[in-house]
């Protein structure tokens, strides 16, 4: 699955007339780079999410042929549900029968998603990818890569217990058995939550482990004046795949 649904605030003025989906890199759309990384690992069944703008994505879509993919358009236009909820909205009718790769569509990486994808271990409800990067928030895992609580390092706040510290990067592969919780935690908290909140949620009584790519680079197109070093980073790791 790729979360486009974002309002993309940090990205205006691009995003005040296109979805952070359609931003384009080097001529290329941060979401048809993300198609062919996927598609490149073999991954052809795909569902984006959509809320603002949501029918230049469709359009998008439709124009390219679905880049000769299965994709399935999920869509939030009534309402952002954020990560969690938009993962549990897409879903929820059809929950599926084999490990769910996640991903943010303005997030490039170099990462290898055939090891990634072959990483799952069988006590493992899901994997997480994480980078010792520098940022504010962290993601604490312990001696054996489980995650245990995340901190925010400006602020001081912290959720569960302190550990390791590593930066998400907005990738994660997780097991069907994740489905009925995420049922669950939706049921009780509200159709909008983020993933990370209801990992953190489950991660007392389940195994979600960290995984760190080696020699792992990756931006986040996050930003308008970061764009010119964006379509650097593009042309370096993500061009050819």
């Amino acid at each position: 699955m790729i979360f486009a649904a974002g309002l993309g605030t940090r990205l205006r003025p691009l995003t005040d007339t296109l979805p952070k989906a359609l931003v384009p890199l080097n001529g290329t759309t941060l979401l048809e780079y993300q198609i062919r990384m996927l598609r490149k690992a073999g991954i052809d069944d795909i569902v984006v999410n959509v809320h603002h703008f949501p029918d230049q994505i469709i359009d998008f879509l439709r124009r390219h042929d679905n880049f000769g993919c299965r994709i399935r358009v999920s869509d939030e236009r009534d309402e952002l549900l954020e990560t969690g909820g938009g993962l549990w909205h897409a879903f929820e009718n059809k929950v599926p029968d084999e490990p769910v790769l996640v991903c943010n569509v303005d997030i490039l990486s170099n990462i290898d998603l055939n090891a990634f994808l072959g990483s799952l271990q069988p006590e493992e409800i899901g994997r997480l990818v994480v980078s010792e990067r520098k940022t504010q928030r962290y993601l604490c895992f312990d001696e054996e890569d489980c995650l245990v609580g995340w901190k925010n390092i400006q602020t001081g706040e912290q959720r569960l217990s302190d550990g390791r510290h590593l930066a998400f990067s907005g990738m994660s592969l997780l097991r069907p058995e994740v489905f009925p919780l995420l049922k669950q935690y939706a049921a009780d908290r509200g159709p909008r939550f983020s993933l990370i909140d209801f990992l953190l949620a489950i991660a007392p009584a389940h195994v979600l482990r960290a995984y760190v790519p080696i020699d792992y680079s990756m931006m986040d197109v996050g930003k308008f004046d970061l764009m010119s070093e964006a379509e650097a980073f593009a042309r370096d790791f993500v061009r050819g795949a």
